[in-house]
């Protein structure tokens, strides 16, 4: 008999993007293998901020059944400018909300709690003491790490700091089994506690890019070499080198650069965007529009802070390497990131101090098409080696089993 299967998070279908993403092509995986599986979510919101359009309506606490998951939702605070404290209430509503939700399951076998949040392991472990489950948690981003990295809180704030990673390592403590998606994250989970811990980086559906429409997507139908970001518009990219490599641009002939994307820096970005008319702007695509998108670009960016080191690893970037086309990607030399792109020499990978290259290196392949294609090509062999999504579910199954 297949084992009943419970996921808490925040993120979850309709949204196609990031951690919803991978949580739903998760459970619905699970699904077709044949376990039974529920998910205690919250309202679709991300990477707008903004709870989706068919679900204002809906009632405060709601239970679908999409694909084959039984799905518990609780209306969570969603805030308009997501500041620090903002935030705080939105996990807050999300956490509590769910409390009612947790009762309604059915008695699961293993709990795969979620990160972010950090409280979705709370509530997990409320399962786990209840039904006597097993609990897997699965760390997405080190949020509390994340949140100070990034400058969303002060290091001046060091009580409400120490407060949080006190509160997270009470918490892991609480897993029988501890994922997340990178080694150097993992090494700073063997930082923290000791609990068992396995690798499940995030995945790529390989095949998405093999029969794409020959036709550009419609938002790059210029002649010109095409620049593109696509992701999350937030406080996690370097915008301000962004916008020093926009100013270089501005030097060279026959460039466009597109912006394909949301977030909480959305509308901050935007008004900067306007003296340059070489720069467009859209919303993001559907998922099943993606690959086509990433495919016709000549060019991808991902300008990263450097001083954010392996607490995540840009789940974007593995779409970047799938669409056979050159990156140049900035962030902190000794993160886990700059190891894929020197192994895979799939594209260029700098600080944030590197302006010169970072331009230097745009030219290049802006004037060898022979030398783009050869490290286009490199990063879809490597991606497709060690990101598909067969692989890396089909190897998570198995430790499920002897879980």
């Amino acid at each position: 008999m297949k084992k009943n299967i419970t996921i808490i998070g925040i993120n979850y279908y309709p949204e196609d993007s990031a951690i919803g993403l991978y949580t739903t092509q998760k459970a619905e995986y699970l699904v077709s293998k044949g376990y039974n599986v529920s998910v205690i979510t919250g309202f679709p919101y991300y990477p707008q901020w903004e709870i989706a359009k068919e679900y204002k309506d809906k009632s405060y606490l709601l239970k679908e059944t999409i694909n084959g998951v039984n799905v518990y939702r609780n209306k969570q605070y969603v805030p308009k400018n997501p500041t620090f404290f903002k935030r705080l209430l939105h996990l807050i509503s999300f956490t509590f909300g769910n409390f009612i939700n947790i009762f309604k399951v059915s008695k699961p076998d293993i709990v795969i709690s979620i990160i972010p949040f950090t409280t979705s392991v709370f509530l997990g472990w409320l399962l786990k003491l209840r039904y006597k489950s097993k609990l897997w948690v699965h760390i997405q981003d080190f949020e509390f790490d994340a949140a100070v990295d990034s400058g969303l809180v002060g290091k001046d704030k060091k009580l409400i700091i120490k407060i949080f990673l006190w509160i997270e390592k009470t918490v892991l403590k609480k897993a029988d089994i501890i994922s997340t998606i990178s080694y150097g994250m993992i090494s700073r989970l063997e930082q923290k506690v000791n609990n068992k811990s396995y690798y499940l980086t995030n995945w790529i559906e390989t095949n998405h890019f093999e029969n794409i429409p020959k036709e550009p997507h419609q938002y790059l139908t210029s002649s010109k070499f095409k620049i593109l970001y696509s992701g999350n518009i937030g406080t996690k990219q370097n915008w301000n080198l962004f916008f020093q490599f926009l100013d270089e641009l501005q030097k060279i002939e026959t460039i466009e650069v597109i912006i394909v994307g949301e977030g909480a820096e959305k509308e901050k970005v935007l008004k900067k965007l306007t003296k340059y008319s070489f720069v467009n702007h859209y919303n993001l695509v559907p998922y099943s529009e993606l690959p086509q998108l990433l495919s016709s670009a000549d060019l991808h960016i991902l300008f990263q802070k450097s001083n954010v080191v392996d607490t995540v690893m840009p789940s974007k970037l593995l779409g970047m390497m799938a669409s056979k086309k050159p990156s140049i990607v900035t962030g902190n030399l000794a993160s886990e990131v700059a190891r894929v792109f020197e192994t895979s020499n799939g594209g260029y990978y700098f600080d944030g101090n590197s302006i010169d290259e970072i331009i230097d290196s745009t030219k290049r392949l802006k004037e060898n098409n022979d030398l783009a294609k050869k490290i286009g090509k490199n990063a879809q062999n490597y991606v497709t080696g060690k990101f598909s999504k067969e692989k890396v579910l089909n190897d998570f199954i198995n430790q499920l089993e002897t879980f």
